[in-house]
């Protein structure tokens, strides 16, 4: 968060909210890598900041062969690990920033794993034929920054095939009512887990530059069933102690005491 945002608790409709985050990812997308890509690595694949990999939880299943759909990617990493894993992936994310992060992945010398494809794309309008994947996947990815999470569950059951799989992990709901800090003032409750209204950062002139948006535990279940899909487990992975590292508001503090992910795991009917 910029020293400079304003931050409230306001309403945020779907242009305004993908207009920011779309320009926020655009301008923050080398600094991310920088901060961040030696603990995400450039082809492994981490379901959130507690540090657990796919090639542990092994959630995806069998990807030999797959056809494969990342969408929220950022710069692919979790992508190339599928592709090396023999899936044959396309990364989508809606900033062009991190597609052109991931891009020059791709190109460079030591290019880790298999190149991988990219989209630019909103996650709630992809452009992608009906019952093309046989799985689809985002780790913290697209699900908290769109404004309807609902339409972006319908579109990814859209495209699955019957019988694929969808697997996604976010913030964990319970978070939402704890400071955003990783320190003991992040351990008392300071707002309701029932208040859906966005976080929202914003310029001098209020514009907004950054949105979040929240839903509830039973709001996510519902959403799931909604779109035809077939919630199969939830995930609340505890903090490993191998990880002493902080990340935002998620530490190993917080971490041994509440769930800061949640991993949702379904099927297309």
């Amino acid at each position: 968060m910029s020293e400079f945002a304003q931050v409230s608790r306001r309403e945020a409709g779907a242009e305004e909210t993908a207009a920011a985050n779309r320009s926020w990812w655009d301008a923050e997308a080398g600094d991310y890598y920088a901060e961040h890509g030696t603990f995400l690595g450039d082809a492994d694949f981490v379901w959130g900041p507690e540090g657990w990999r796919e090639e542990e939880l092994g959630l995806l299943g069998d990807l030999t062969g797959r056809r494969v759909l990342e969408i929220g990617g950022g710069a692919g990493q979790c992508s190339r690990w599928v592709a090396a894993a023999g899936g044959q992936v396309v990364a989508t994310d809606l900033s062009s920033g991190m597609v052109k992060q991931g891009l020059d992945l791709n190109r460079r010398a030591d290019a880790p794993g298999p190149p991988v494809p990219f989209a630019q794309c909103d996650a709630v309008q992809l452009p992608f034929a009906e019952g093309c994947f046989d799985t689809v996947f985002t780790a913290y990815g697209a699900v908290p920054f769109v404004a309807d999470s609902a339409r972006l569950l319908r579109e990814v059951a859209r495209v699955l095939r019957p019988g694929g799989r969808f697997v996604f992990s976010t913030t964990h709901p319970f978070r939402w009512a704890f400071p955003d800090d990783p320190g003991q003032g992040g351990l008392t409750v300071t707002q309701s887990y029932f208040d859906r209204t966005p976080y929202v950062e914003a310029d001098s002139d209020g514009e907004a530059t950054y949105v979040e948006h929240h839903r509830t535990l039973g709001d996510r279940v519902r959403e799931v069933v909604a779109a035809g899909l077939v919630l199969v487990d939830v995930v609340e992975p505890e903090w490993p102690s191998r990880n002493q590292q902080a990340w935002g508001g998620w530490s190993p503090l917080r971490g041994g005491l509440f769930p800061g992910t949640a991993i949702f795991v379904c099927t297309r009917a």
